[in-house]
This record gives structure tokens, sequence and C-alpha cells, in this order.
């Protein structure tokens, strides 16, 4: 009796289910998967979903044209998707933002840049469910669009975020080096297209395993 109850017990231990990872994606149009072909399957937190396979779930909680700064023209911490992503438990968090806090109405207010970056990432890693953040360089801009300054991206964008991340003891995730000098990934000199994607894709599940 008790041979046989020790080995029902191995075999209900070994086929209980591991428990899934949660990521949750945040971010702006690129994130949202804007001029990607068929998003719900090119959409960069898609991709990277099939790379990491069945233990893990990655979610798009990005949201087009928002900024990182509280007080840009159509700030991420406004944004419904913002509450979804608090509220979805993750296990670990991406976040990439600032492409659109480049543009001259927002970067106004670059001194508070970094101020929001510190307060989303603690917001984040306070969640009850602890997730870790990963910091996301901003891809490269190939050209001015709608207010969107490649050099503000490249020269105070970036910097700003590293030393933050790098305040906070977190991983950055360098997204703009992935991507650069690589204009034919891009399809408007802003947006990538799905080949951009999955390369942002696996340049990011990279990063997530290198951390578990």
């Amino acid at each position: 009796m008790k041979t046989w109850f020790c080995a029902a017990f191995v075999v209900v231990a070994l086929s209980a289910p591991a428990q899934v990872i949660k990521i949750a994606c945040i971010g702006d149009s690129i994130t949202a998967g804007a001029n990607v072909d068929t998003p719900t399957i090119n959409a960069y937190p898609v991709v990277l979903g099939r790379l990491l396979g069945t233990n893990y779930v990655a979610s798009n909680f990005g949201v087009s044209g928002t900024t990182l700064l509280r007080k840009g023209d159509s700030p991420y911490w406004n944004q419904s998707a913002f509450q979804q992503a608090t509220n979805y438990k993750p296990n670990i968090v991406t976040i990439m933002l600032g492409t659109n806090d480049s543009k001259p109405q927002n970067w106004a207010y670059r001194d508070q840049f970094a101020g929001d970056l510190s307060a989303m990432i603690d917001l984040f890693a306070n969640l009850p469910s602890h997730p870790r953040v990963l910091i996301c360089l901003p891809v490269p801009a190939y050209g001015i669009v709608s207010g969107i300054t490649p050099d503000i991206i490249k020269n105070e964008v970036i910097p700003l975020i590293k030393q933050v991340a790098k305040s906070k003891g977190i991983m950055t995730i360098d997204l703009y080096s992935a991507l650069s000098g690589r204009p034919d990934l891009f399809s408007d000199n802003i947006h990538p297209t799905a080949a951009g994607a999955a390369l942002i894709a696996r340049t990011l599940h990279a990063a997530v395993l290198a951390g578990n």
C-alpha cells in the first residue's frame, strides 16, 4: 500500500504542469505591431512567445503613439493597457518606450524623462508578482517622421535610459544596435517590418533566457 502511494505520488508530481511564465511587453506602436503584416502573428511579442515555447506567454500591451513622459502628448501612463498590464501579474516586464518622446513637443520635458522611467520601473517591480523588469533601448529611426527625431533618440533618450537602468541594476536590451544599419527592415523609417520584428524578438529571446 505504501509502495503504491509513493509511486502514485511520483506520477502526479511528474505530470504536474510547469508554471507558465507571463511576460508583459510594454511599448508604443512598434510593440503594438503597426505596419507589420498581420501583427497578431508577426508583432514581436507574438514572435517572442513562439520562440520561448509553451512555458511562456508573451502578451502585447503596446499602444500606438504613446510616450514614457507623463507630460507627453499621449502618455502610456494614461492608457487602459497600462492598467491591464499591471493587473496581468507578469513574471517579466519588457519596456520599450522613448521613440515618441523624441518629438519636439514631448522632449520639451526631457528633464522629467529619467524620473518618469524610474517611477515606471519601480511600479512594475513592486507589483505583487515581483516581476523582473527589462529595459529596451529604442530601435533606430531612419528619418524624421511626425516629429520623431533620430539624433534625439540616439544621443539623448538612450543615454538617459542607460543611466536609469544602471542606477536600478537592471538589464538593458540593446535593440538600437541590433537594428542599426538595417533601414531595409523598416517600412517607413520608424516601424520595423515583420523581418525587423522577428529580429527584435530574437534579441529579446536571448535576453530573457540569459536572465533565467
